[in-house]
Protein backbone atom coordinates (compact mmCIF):
# COMPACT_ATOMS: atom_id res chain seq x y z
CA UNK A 1 0.00 0.00 0.00
CA UNK A 2 0.96 3.45 -0.94
CA UNK A 3 0.95 5.89 1.30
CA UNK A 4 1.82 9.82 2.16
CA UNK A 5 2.67 10.36 5.70
CA UNK A 6 1.20 13.72 6.78
CA UNK A 7 3.37 13.68 10.22
CA UNK A 8 7.14 12.14 10.62
CA UNK A 9 6.69 8.87 11.94
CA UNK A 10 9.95 7.23 13.74
CA UNK A 11 11.18 4.64 11.42
CA UNK A 12 9.70 5.26 8.70
CA UNK A 13 9.69 8.82 7.07
CA UNK A 14 9.35 12.53 7.33
CA UNK A 15 5.64 14.41 6.45
CA UNK A 16 5.39 14.38 2.88
CA UNK A 17 7.60 10.88 2.18
CA UNK A 18 5.62 8.73 0.28
CA UNK A 19 5.95 5.61 1.83
CA UNK A 20 4.87 1.57 0.81
CA UNK A 21 3.67 -0.23 3.69
CA UNK A 22 1.84 -3.20 4.38
CA UNK A 23 -1.85 -2.84 3.75
CA UNK A 24 -3.19 -3.99 7.56
CA UNK A 25 -0.23 -1.53 9.15
CA UNK A 26 -1.90 1.32 6.57
CA UNK A 27 -5.24 0.54 7.42
CA UNK A 28 -5.17 -0.15 11.14
CA UNK A 29 -2.56 2.23 12.35
CA UNK A 30 -1.43 4.77 10.01
CA UNK A 31 -4.77 6.39 8.47
CA UNK A 32 -6.90 6.11 11.43
CA UNK A 33 -4.35 8.01 13.68
CA UNK A 34 -3.81 10.59 10.42
CA UNK A 35 -0.10 10.32 10.29
CA UNK A 36 -1.12 9.14 6.63
CA UNK A 37 -3.28 9.44 3.27
CA UNK A 38 -3.61 7.10 0.47
CA UNK A 39 -1.18 8.21 -2.06
CA UNK A 40 -3.25 8.68 -5.45
CA UNK A 41 -2.53 10.30 -8.07
CA UNK A 42 -3.63 13.20 -7.64
CA UNK A 43 -2.38 13.37 -3.65
CA UNK A 44 0.93 12.47 -5.18
CA UNK A 45 0.96 15.26 -8.23
CA UNK A 46 -0.45 17.47 -5.17
CA UNK A 47 2.28 16.87 -2.69
CA UNK A 48 5.02 16.98 -5.24
CA UNK A 49 3.44 20.55 -5.82
CA UNK A 50 3.75 21.09 -2.21
CA UNK A 51 7.39 19.99 -1.63
CA UNK A 52 8.33 22.67 -4.51
CA UNK A 53 6.63 25.28 -3.02
CA UNK A 54 8.53 24.39 0.17
CA UNK A 55 11.95 24.23 -0.95
CA UNK A 56 11.36 27.32 -2.14
CA UNK A 57 10.18 29.45 0.89
CA UNK A 58 13.02 27.50 2.50
CA UNK A 59 15.40 28.67 0.97
CA UNK A 60 14.23 32.33 1.14
CA UNK A 61 14.05 31.84 4.29
CA UNK A 62 17.45 30.29 4.57
CA UNK A 63 18.73 33.35 2.82
CA UNK A 64 17.13 35.54 4.82
CA UNK A 65 19.06 33.91 8.36
CA UNK A 66 22.70 34.40 6.52
CA UNK A 67 21.78 37.86 5.57
CA UNK A 68 20.88 37.95 9.34
CA UNK A 69 23.38 36.56 10.16
CA UNK A 70 26.25 38.60 7.97
CA UNK A 71 24.96 41.37 10.05
CA UNK A 72 25.10 39.93 13.74
CA UNK A 73 28.69 38.80 13.44
CA UNK A 74 29.50 42.19 12.84
CA UNK A 75 27.71 43.76 16.07
CA UNK A 76 29.41 43.50 19.44
CA UNK A 77 27.17 43.74 22.16
CA UNK A 78 27.69 45.76 25.04
CA UNK A 79 26.14 45.01 28.89
CA UNK A 80 26.66 46.80 31.78
CA UNK A 81 26.36 44.90 35.09
CA UNK A 82 26.65 45.78 38.55
CA UNK A 83 30.16 44.61 40.03
CA UNK A 84 31.81 43.48 43.11
CA UNK A 85 35.38 42.38 43.69
CA UNK A 86 37.75 41.53 41.28
CA UNK A 87 35.20 42.56 38.30
CA UNK A 88 33.09 39.38 39.65
CA UNK A 89 29.15 40.40 38.77
CA UNK A 90 26.25 40.32 40.32
CA UNK A 91 24.20 37.67 39.18
CA UNK A 92 25.24 36.32 35.58
CA UNK A 93 24.15 37.56 32.21
CA UNK A 94 20.97 36.09 30.89
CA UNK A 95 19.53 35.60 27.13
CA UNK A 96 17.27 37.51 28.08
CA UNK A 97 19.36 40.58 28.71
CA UNK A 98 21.49 39.71 25.35
CA UNK A 99 17.70 39.71 23.47
CA UNK A 100 17.00 43.00 25.06
CA UNK A 101 20.50 44.67 24.36
CA UNK A 102 20.31 43.05 20.48
CA UNK A 103 16.46 44.00 20.25
CA UNK A 104 18.01 47.99 20.97
CA UNK A 105 20.50 47.36 18.11
CA UNK A 106 17.18 46.58 15.63
CA UNK A 107 17.43 42.58 15.69
CA UNK A 108 14.37 40.80 17.55
CA UNK A 109 15.13 37.61 18.26
CA UNK A 110 13.53 35.07 20.94
CA UNK A 111 15.62 34.83 23.92
CA UNK A 112 14.95 30.92 23.39
CA UNK A 113 17.45 30.86 20.29
CA UNK A 114 20.16 32.74 22.11
CA UNK A 115 22.07 30.27 23.72
CA UNK A 116 25.29 31.63 25.85
CA UNK A 117 28.64 29.68 25.42
CA UNK A 118 29.28 29.87 29.32
CA UNK A 119 28.05 31.24 32.13
CA UNK A 120 28.80 34.92 32.37
CA UNK A 121 29.53 35.83 35.63
CA UNK A 122 32.60 38.65 35.39
CA UNK A 123 33.60 41.24 33.01
CA UNK A 124 35.30 40.48 29.74
CA UNK A 125 34.18 39.33 26.28
CA UNK A 126 31.87 35.92 25.76
CA UNK A 127 30.35 34.47 22.59
CA UNK A 128 26.78 33.81 22.44
CA UNK A 129 24.91 31.58 19.58
CA UNK A 130 21.75 32.69 18.18
CA UNK A 131 20.30 29.97 16.06
CA UNK A 132 18.49 31.95 13.38
CA UNK A 133 17.78 28.91 11.33
CA UNK A 134 17.81 24.90 11.00
CA UNK A 135 21.10 25.52 9.08
CA UNK A 136 22.16 28.65 10.35
CA UNK A 137 24.03 29.88 13.48
CA UNK A 138 25.44 33.33 14.03
CA UNK A 139 28.04 34.24 16.69
CA UNK A 140 27.91 37.39 18.39
CA UNK A 141 30.77 38.53 20.71
CA UNK A 142 29.27 40.39 24.19
CA UNK A 143 31.40 42.49 25.97
CA UNK A 144 30.51 42.75 29.90
CA UNK A 145 31.77 46.32 31.12
CA UNK A 146 31.20 47.93 34.80
CA UNK A 147 28.33 49.39 35.41
CA UNK A 148 29.23 53.51 35.74
CA UNK A 149 27.89 55.48 38.66
CA UNK A 150 28.31 54.96 42.00
CA UNK A 151 30.86 51.98 43.24
CA UNK A 152 31.24 50.01 46.33
CA UNK A 153 33.85 51.97 48.62
CA UNK A 154 35.48 50.34 51.42
CA UNK A 155 35.21 52.54 54.54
Amino acid sequence: MKLILTKDVENLGDEGDIVTVKDGFGRNYLIPRKLARVATEGAVRQQEETKRQRARKFSKVRDDATEIKRQLEGTKVVIAAKTGEENRIFGSVTSQQLATELARQGFELDRRSIEIDEDIRMTGVYTATVKLHKDVDAKVKIEVVPESGPTESTS
